[in-house]
């Protein structure tokens, strides 16, 4: 059985993280359950958080921080009138109003319009209750052990902050932004905007790229299927040539395969099909149609070189336990 599994699952598999699990949770209990050891999640999302977190399997580890750098969607709750130490209800509350009193102070217009300053390039400081390193220590050791250090800004993306609900003292919001997004302090720094402060209750991340809730499975979701029919795991894999798609693609004669196991530059002599794009990115297959590579173009020397190579022939070997 281990040996079937490793010689299968490859790609990426889109997990809908429960609250209560790290990350890194994810990644452990997710071995276990497929009997893999080579598996990497794709940035963290707070134990609080659900949602999206796209896994990946085999050689496409390798994919990891690509898929970091796209765009990620939430749904988030923030309750207005709360501020606590972790900038979540999960933290220690710092300051309340009561209800009332901030249905008194704020208005739904006022929230529209403090929510649209925050679209596009903002600064945005990193939380004390992070991963963010500062001198050789994550920032949330540090907060643990009641120390807050001075954090520099950082430049961050909201494309689009929308409006959902408001129900004072909560409002939902959708939000769209780039990696590096702290929607934790996003919601503090809305409420600071309308002067009563502001704690995110809930949040629930819906895109990382192109991998969507709709497709994502429970860690339960996924045990059940290998109890049952291990090989229906594959239908739920998303091969890691699917993250390329944009990408011409080119296929590599039969016997100029030496050039591209060994990542040397390409030209389009060695393509089945007589042509080389000229790209930054051109997904490259074997005659049979197997991905083993991304490569890019090189004006002026007419060749491609490789970005990254996907196709391991001893990857099995080493997964396998």
């Amino acid at each position: 059985m281990a040996e079937r599994i490793e010689n299968h699952y490859c790609g990426m598999l889109v997990i809908r993280k429960e609250p209560g699990f790290t990350s890194s949770d994810v990644v452990a209990k997710l071995r276990g359950i497929v009997h893999m050891r080579r598996i990497g999640h794709t940035g963290t999302l707070d134990p609080m958080a659900e949602g999206v977190l796209p896994v990946c399997l085999g050689n496409a580890t390798k994919l990891a921080e690509l898929i970091a750098d796209r765009d990620k969607e939430y749904r988030a709750r923030l309750r207005l009138g709360v501020m606590t130490d972790t900038q979540d209800m999960t933290g220690t509350v710092l300051t309340r109003l009561p209800e009332d009193e901030v249905a008194r102070r704020v208005t739904k217009d006022e929230i529209l319009e403090a929510a649209k300053r925050f679209v596009g390039e903002v600064d945005q400081i990193p939380p004390m209750y992070s991963a963010v390193w500062s001198n050789g220590r994550r920032l949330y050791e540090l907060a643990r052990e009641g120390t807050v250090v001075e954090r520099k800004p950082r430049k961050i993306t909201i494309r689009e902050l929308e409006v959902e609900c408001v129900e004072l003292p909560y409002v939902t919001l959708r939000v769209v932004c780039s990696k590096g997004t702290y929607i934790r302090t996003l919601c503090e720094d809305l409420g600071n905007a309308l002067g009563v402060g502001g704690a995110m209750d809930h949040l629930l991340r819906t895109r990382v790229g192109m991998f969507r809730l709709e497709e994502a499975l429970t860690l339960g979701e996924v045990q059940e299927i290998m109890d049952t029919d291990p090989e229906a795991l594959e239908k739920q894999i998303i091969p890691v040539d699917a993250f390329f798609q944009d990408a011409p693609a080119i296929h590599i004669r039969r016997e100029d395969m030496k050039y591209l196991r060994n990542g040397n530059a390409l030209s389009l002599a060695n393509t089945v099909e007589g042509i080389l794009p000229k790209k930054n990115r051109i997904r490259v297959y074997d005659e049979a149609g197997v991905f083993y590579a991304l490569y890019r173009y090189v004006p002026g020397r007419d060749r491609a070189l490789p970005v990254k190579m996907f196709h391991d022939t001893d990857s099995r070997e080493n997964d396998r336990r």
